[in-house]
C-alpha cells in the first residue's frame, strides 16, 4: 500500500465530512457531547486522513495517523514547523518490536511520568510515514496511561502523530482554554473537554533518547 495515498480514495466525501464535523464540533461545549462520540468521530477523521485537537496523557496535541503522509504533511503545516524537527508518535505495547531492548521498553511502559523515547524506527512493530522520522532514522515514541489515547490507538490500529498544540515557536498549552484560534480552526477536529478525558500533567513529557547500541541521554527531565 502506497501510505501517501492514504486519503485519496476519499477524498470528496472526507472534505464535506471534515467540514461539517469542524463547524459542528470545534466550538461545542463539554457539556454537549458525550465520550462515544467523540471516540466514534476522532477515529472517522483519523481513518481519512485528518488531523485532530485532542487531549492526551500530557499537554493537549494535535495529530493524525501516522502512516498518513498527507496528514503529516498538514501538521507541519498547520504548526508553520520545519521539517527538520520531528515530531513524536503514541504507541501500544502491541506497536512496540521485538528488537526494541528490555530496558528501552521499561522506559516506555513503567516511567515515573509521561516518558517519550527517542529511538529507531526499526523498534517500532509498524512503518510510518517517510515525512516523520528524523534524518537519522530516530522518531520519538510515547506509550501513553490515558484511557482515551489508548481507545484512539485501539480503534485505528496504527500509531498516532502527536505534537503540542501550538505554532511553532509560541508557548505550549497549559490547558484547553490557552489553544490558538489559528490551530483550533486549522484542524479537521477537536475533541471536546470532557473532565474526565483530561490529564493532570500541564507539562510536557520527558524526553530520552538512546542509541542503537542502548546507549541513554536525558533530552528534557
Amino acid at each position: 500500500m502506497d501510505l501517501s495515498d492514504c486519503s485519496n480514495v476519499r477524498m470528496c466525501k472526507y472534505t464535506i465530512f471534515s467540514v461539517l464535523l469542524h463547524y459542528s464540533h470545534c466550538f461545542m461545549t463539554a457539556n454537549s457531547i458525550d465520550r462515544n462520540t467523540l471516540l466514534t468521530d476522532a477515529l472517522s477523521v483519523l481513518r481519512d486522513g485528518g488531523t485532530l485537537l485532542y487531549p492526551t496523557d500530557t499537554i493537549w496535541g494535535i495529530g493524525c495517523d501516522a502512516c498518513c503522509e498527507t496528514a503529516v504533511e498538514k501538521l507541519y503545516r498547520i504548526k508553520q514547523r520545519d521539517r527538520s524537527k520531528a515530531m513524536l508518535v503514541l504507541a501500544s505495547p502491541t506497536m512496540l518490536s521485538e528488537q526494541l531492548p528490555p530496558s528501552v521498553r521499561e522506559l516506555l511502559l513503567n516511567g515515573e511520568r509521561p516518558t517519550t523515547v527517542i529511538m529507531p524506527t526499526t523498534w517500532l512493530a509498524q512503518p510510518v510515514a517517510a515525512n516523520l522520522p528524523a534524518d537519522d532514522g530516530t522518531l520519538g515514541v510515547r506509550v501513553p496511561k490515558h484511557d482515551f489515547c489508548q481507545q484512539l490507538l485501539s480503534g485505528l490500529g496504527h500509531l498516532i502523530v502527536s505534537t503540542s498544540a501550538n505554532l511553532s515557536g509560541h508557548p505550549a498549552p497549559q490547558n484547553e482554554a490557552d489553544i490558538e484560534a489559528a490551530i483550533r480552526t486549522a484542524v479537521d477536529y477537536c475533541v471536546a473537554p470532557l473532565p474526565e478525558l483530561l490529564s493532570a500533567e500541564c507539562r510536557g513529557s520527558k524526553i530520552i533518547k538512546v542509541s542503537p547500541q542502548g546507549e541513554t541521554f536525558i533530552i528534557r527531565d
